[in-house]
């Protein structure tokens, strides 16, 4: 997803946060924990440490924490750092990693590489931290497709992530923002989406991800494991782009977008 106005991040104080935390615990039973609003990895690890500390504390029936990762605010992150973090409780990271292809993260000033993000992914799992992988049908238009294509799964089958999951590409806010790095680009049709996720999925070679493309803003909702449910999966694309009357799309009004 791409939108042409950004919110800024800023990290609130931290007697603040534990307070909430410990006001939380103390009228609610909660089982997951999400490190919202942001990517709260750019945290130090200090903080993050009292922060799963009171989660633990005041919370005791919590069963796993989540937060967003971006790779580049791993960079200052050692391997042991983040195994202290998952032995706090920090058992899921969700990584936008968009694409794997260079030339499609730099049209659209993502700040990664296939290697910045591929060294984030290693280092999570190397930490015992599970990785959720998104990368966004569509992002590189027309021209950049199957590069796309064909260098995120390059990336997926080198990170082997537990989770991974496509949406389609959409600009809510507009797309002047997008377009100023990326004048060229030229949107998918709903077919050439279809065709994008089919080269995608044969190029995948996955031991044991879970995968999902049921977000509002897929047509074609997808779920499975892969490698074991690659052929269903395939079929299931094959069918939207030969007989799309038959394979349940969602209509335009149903993507919730």
């Amino acid at each position: 997803m791409y939108t042409a106005v950004q919110k800024k991040f800023r990290a609130r104080d931290e007697g603040e946060v534990l307070d909430e935390i410990r006001r939380a615990g103390e009228q609610l039973i909660v089982q997951r924990v999400f490190l919202a609003d942001g990517d709260a990895l750019v945290l130090p690890t200090r903080r993050l440490l009292n922060i799963l500390d009171a989660i633990r504390r005041y919370m005791p029936a919590v069963e796993r924490v989540s937060s967003y990762c971006l790779p580049r605010n791993l960079r200052r992150k050692s391997v042991e750092e983040l195994k202290e973090l998952a032995d706090a409780g920090l058992k899921l990271a969700y990584v936008g990693a968009e694409s794997g292809d260079d030339e499609v993260l730099a049209r659209v000033n993502k700040g990664e590489t296939f290697d910045s993000t591929l060294d984030a992914l290693d280092k999570l799992g190397r930490a015992g931290i599970s990785r959720s992988v998104m990368i966004l049908n569509g992002l590189g238009g027309r021209a950049l497709s199957q590069q796309h294509a064909d260098n995120s799964a390059r990336l997926m089958n080198a990170a082997q992530p537990e989770f991974l999951s496509t949406l389609v590409v959409s600009f809510p806010q507009g797309e002047a923002r997008f377009r100023q790095a990326f004048a060229d680009y030229l949107p998918l049709s709903q077919q050439e989406l279809f065709a994008e996720i089919e080269r995608l999925l044969q190029g995948l070679e996955l031991r044991d991800t879970v995968f999902r493309s049921d977000h509002a803003s897929n047509y074609l909702v997808l779920k499975g494991t892969l490698g074991a449910d690659k052929p269903d999966l395939l079929a299931q694309v094959r069918q939207a782009i030969e007989l799309p009357q038959r394979a349940g799309l969602r209509q335009e009004w149903q993507r919730g977008l």
